[in-house]
């Protein structure tokens, strides 16, 4: 596998096994028809489509890493961390990832809750309706369900006035530790990721002290071109990539074509000079 930079690598996305709306299969045909010559699904805490997508990808001759995308509780906040070459049989991550999951149930109950003090009954079970998985009911298949009955005209318009602190339908939950979810990562031969940085809103004291715990445990990784990401943080966060000695990595953070940003392979390539994750698996 080449380590070089100006390889379209993806990876993150997520298939309709967590808030996705694509299979995996899909998904497949979608990253190689745009370019992408090194794929990953990353679900978010479940490894249910691993098997599926790299099928599909070998099937159509694109290389693949197995991925997820572990919800992590930092200094209050939600954070996510990729993990990336992973074995998914691993049984130290499988039965952190179900710990992980087993609060999302209740969690989602809460949030209906509060939409019907808002004024909007039924969102619990139209949630369900959107989630393939439904033990991966997320803020994702809610907000799907608030555009469907017109209460908001996107899921930018949620995201704006429900499901966020301090605004109707906000549940906090207490996800896995950072420690854990990096033991889980490496412990199954995988490499751990800091996905998305920039959407953090954590101050810079306390993400030099991500970064610096995030690497005393053994992560090697952070995503700086994504989906989430302006092109001005592709340059930030490939500044913090050199400076704290991170690999970078590059994903889309597709979910589903009308609500995604940015398609599956289509971001810019990562900068000659940056040292790309997918060196680590040569």
């Amino acid at each position: 596998m080449t380590s070089i930079s100006s390889i379209n690598a993806d990876l993150h996305c997520h298939s309709v096994v967590s808030d996705g709306t694509l299979t995996p299969e899909e998904l497949a045909q979608r990253a190689h028809a745009n370019g992408v010559r090194l794929w990953a699904l990353t679900d978010h805490d479940e490894l249910g489509g691993q098997d599926r997508a790299r099928a599909a990808a070998k099937a159509i001759g694109m290389e693949y890493l197995t991925g997820v995308e572990i919800s992590v509780t930092w200094m209050g906040q939600t954070i996510h961390i990729v993990g990336l070459g992973i074995d998914a049989a691993h049984m130290g991550i499988v039965e952190g990832l179900r710990l992980t999951r087993d609060g999302r149930g209740n969690r989602a109950k809460l949030m209906a809750e509060q939409l019907l003090k808002a004024g909007i009954p039924g969102a619990y079970e139209g949630a369900l309706h959107f989630a393939g998985n439904h033990d991966l009911i997320s803020r994702t298949h809610f907000a799907r369900f608030l555009v469907e009955q017109g209460v908001c005209k996107d899921t930018e318009h949620v995201f704006k006035n429900y499901l966020v602190e301090d605004k109707p339908g906000y549940v906090p939950h207490l996800w896995a530790t950072l420690d854990n979810a990096v033991a889980w990562i490496k412990d199954a031969g995988g490499v751990a990721v800091i996905a998305h940085p920039g959407r953090y809103k954590l101050n810079a004291m306390q993400m030099d002290e991500l970064y610096k715990h995030f690497k005393d445990i053994g992560g090697l990784g952070i995503e700086v071109i994504t989906g989430s990401h302006s092109p001005n943080q592709y340059q930030t966060y490939g500044k913090i990539a050199q400076q704290y000695g991170f690999m970078a990595s590059r994903g889309s953070d597709f979910h589903d074509p009308q609500e995604s940003y940015i398609d599956l392979g289509t971001l810019p390539l990562l900068p000659d000079h940056l040292t790309p994750v997918w060196s680590a698996f040569q």
